[in-house]
């Protein structure tokens, strides 16, 4: 049985050599004979004349084989060694004594013997050369695998070899006629004396199998750990799926595109994403905003829900409440919401923000990096189940950037602006109305992270503030004549001036003159729809009787208790006692034009009830409910933990947990904290919860939230609604 360690005769020079040296019986040759087990040289006096010795000997042999029974033949009885060294052939030379003298012939037959076994020894030296001279050979061949050199003798080697053994390989016949040889490991093509790849090739191929092997289970690593995958706890991610097709670019000539506009934003060549976008070329624009990407028809007909009016159709504002999400962290970066786009920088780098982050990457770095995240983060198919959820109405964050930059900013221009088209085209599909957000102005309305900018407040404030105040209207007579146009007349139903103005670092009077002026743009571009303001964090108190010269507008307030620290350690029943009270008393005040400002809404809340999520205070900072959120600014510094009181030590682990990890209690409160909220902000225009989906943070996904059990299949099916006792939860820890 052949093995792995059964040396190949064939292939051994050595053994080749002497089958040719020692020629090999005929079956029927008179010296073959039964029981003879003589050397394969025989003698060649033994087709001439015998010497007398040998003759007597067989004559006396074939004597006493006639008295033998057939038994006791030659052939079965044992020979001595001695009796067959005696039996073996013997080479004569020319002199020694015979019966008979030889012929001619027979004596150049006898030199040509006698030459030759003289020549053994010298033929047997050069056989061990030769050997050893192979081994050499195949010690260097197996050095030239190993550095990954390729040596096209060594398959001719391998053919001449396979060519001479007694049974060949096999191959199929149409990689035969194509030119295929068999070899091990499979077939290769039949080398027609070229050298086909060199070892500069081969090196290559190395290099870049070594460099995948290494960063695959890097990337992997990373993306999981940095949240690039998708992540059950939070719902989504920014790198989601495989890049888009973009079959309907298969169509255009790219000749089609003009010179000036090749590899700009208007090139859909360069587009990261061309689903669903209107590829054909067109310098168009409304309000200097560009149409390119929209189709030229659309369709108002369609209806939310059974509960709901279809877009053409009227919404009664008041007496209908809105149930929307937000879309956030999308169009305008928010860490909390895609932490994986931070975590990979340390701090002592400073990424903390949009601006910082695309300041790091660099112009085309950051375009690539920023388009691929908006055609994955939020797809068609987020809008879908936004409808299936039971939600009507969808708020849509974006910046300024997507209508332009000014100099020094480090923010991608313009391409933020054909996904925000495109997702108001998705709402429209599905027959939901439009809350369109500014949520990011020059300059930074509030100084935080969602606005671009952490720092500084430069919107109507400091050296550029004036500057700045003037590009924000210049930016809401773009929009507000884009918008004006009458396939926008239905589908957006509210449109927000500036998001969280932080009226409490900034004047109040300004602000609200700022605002008086926007609205008056708005108004003069010709939209008629709902207008945005933000209460500034003054309370909802303070805003009676403000913008009173201003018609259409609605007061947006947002309404969490885990960023005031007063609020923040409230124990789970006086969590809902404050939503189904607190709250709603504050609502149907300010609801009411006569004892407040008159339409209010709900624009931003979640069910969570600790700070906990990651860079949810800014990137690589702590919390207030563990304790560990210092800041230069002792009004809103947090030293020490601010779980409810008495209740040992606050720990963001299990609030940080995959809702799967959660107890039946926990995901029982959750529910119930979030129908109360829902229950009192009904009692105004209604709310927006935030946000639709986040890659990490569950408590702020309606997505994970619904996934999980903590918040409802649909907006209107609920349990409770605030005129139920609420539950002590006495076996809920309160410190996780």
């Amino acid at each position: 049985m052949a093995g792995p360690h059964k040396r190949d005769t064939r292939l051994d020079p050595e053994r080749t050599v002497r089958s040719h040296a020692r020629p090999r019986r005929e079956r029927n040759s008179p010296h073959n004979t039964p029981g003879k087990r003589g050397s394969t040289i025989e003698s060649p006096e033994r087709h001439y004349k015998e010497c007398p010795e040998r003759r007597e000997r067989r004559e006396g042999r074939e004597r006493r084989t006639s008295r033998q029974t057939p038994d006791q033949s030659p052939q079965h009885r044992r020979r001595s060694p001695e009796r067959r060294r005696r039996q073996e052939p013997t080479a004569y030379t020319s002199s020694e004594k015979s019966s008979n003298p030889l012929s001619l012939d027979s004596l150049a037959k006898l030199d040509a013997y006698n030459e030759k076994q003289s020549r053994r020894p010298q033929e047997k030296e050069r056989l061990l050369a030769t050997k050893e001279k192979d081994r050499g050979h195949e010690r260097r061949q197996k050095g030239r695998v190993a550095s990954g050199r390729v040596l096209k003798d060594k398959s001719r080697h391998r053919r001449h070899t396979e060519h001479n053994r007694e049974k060949r390989r096999v191959i199929s016949g149409p990689l035969a006629e194509e030119g295929y040889v068999r070899k091990r490991g499979g077939y290769i093509a039949e080398d027609n004396g070229k050298k086909r790849f060199g070892r500069k090739f081969w090196l290559f191929v190395i290099s870049v199998v070594l460099l995948l092997v290494i960063l695959i289970p890097v990337g992997v690593y990373v993306s999981r750990k940095h949240g690039g995958g998708q992540d059950s706890s939070g719902g989504g991610s920014s790198d989601d799926g495989a890049d888009p097709a973009n079959e309907n670019l298969k169509g255009v000539d790219e000749n089609d595109i003009p010179s000036t506009a090749k590899n700009t934003y208007l090139d859909p060549f360069t587009w990261y994403d061309t689903t669903d976008f209107n590829v054909t070329y067109t310098d168009e624009t409304v309000g200097g905003l560009s149409v390119m990407g929209l189709n030229s028809a659309w369709d108002d007909g369609t209806q939310a829900n059974k509960n709901v009016p279809p877009l053409n159709k009227n919404w009664v504002y008041g007496t209908m409440p809105i149930r929307g999400v937000n879309i956030g962290g999308w169009l305008s970066i928010e860490p909390f919401i895609t932490p994986s786009l931070f975590k990979s920088y340390k701090s002592n780098q400073g990424i903390i923000d949009e601006y910082t982050l695309t300041k790091e990457l660099g112009p085309q770095k950051a375009a690539k990096m920023l388009e691929k995240h908006y055609a994955k983060f939020i797809q068609e198919d987020d809008f879908k189940q936004i409808q299936a959820a039971g939600f009507d109405h969808v708020r849509i964050s974006y910046a300024y950037w997507a209508v332009t930059t000014y100099p020094g900013d480090p923010y991608v221009p313009k391409i933020s602006w054909r996904y925000l088209l495109r997702a108001i085209e998705y709402c429209r599909k599905y027959g939901l109305r439009v809350n369109l957000d500014l949520h990011a102005l020059p300059g930074s309305q509030n100084g935080w992270n969602h606005s671009g900018r952490q720092g500084a407040i430069g919107w109507l404030n400091g050296t550029d503030g004036d500057s700045n105040a003037q590009r924000s209207l210049d930016i809401h007579t773009q929009l507000s004549t884009f918008f004006a146009q009458p396939r926008y007349k239905n589908v957006i139903a509210i449109y927000g001036l500036a998001n969280e103005p932080k009226m409490i670092a900034l004047p109040t009077s300004v602000v609200l003159d700022w605002e008086t002026k926007a609205a008056a743009i708005v108004r003069k571009s010709g939209m008629q729809q709902y207008l945005v303001v933000g209460d500034g964090f003054l309370g909802l108190s303070k805003w009676k009787g403000q913008l009173s010269g201003v018609q259409n507008v609605i007061l947006d307030v947002h309404q969490y208790t885990i960023f005031n620290k007063n609020q923040i350690n409230f124990p789970h029943q006086k969590k809902i006692q404050y939503a189904c009270q607190g709250w709603t008393d504050q609502m149907k005040q300010s609801n009411n034009a006569i004892t407040g400002f008159g339409p209010t809404i709900c624009g931003e809340w979640s069910q969570a009830d600790t700070d906990c999520a990651v860079f949810l205070n800014n990137v690589n900072t702590g919390s207030r409910w563990e304790g560990t959120l210092p800041t230069s600014d002792p009004t809103t510094s947090v030293t020490t933990p601010h779980c409810p009181p008495n209740s040992g030590t606050c720990s963001c682990e299990k609030a940080n947990a995959d809702p799967s990890a959660y107890s039946d209690e926990y995901k029982q409160w959750l529910m119930m904290y979030a129908e109360a909220q829902m229950a009192s902000f009904e009692t105004g225009w209604g709310w927006f919860y935030w946000t639709w989906v986040t890659e990490s943070a569950p408590q702020w996904s309606w997505k994970a939230g619904m996934s999980a059990g903590t918040l409802p299949k649909k907006t209107w099916q609920r349990d409770f609604n605030c005129t139920a006792d609420i539950p002590d939860f006495a076996d809920l820890p309160e410190t996780y």
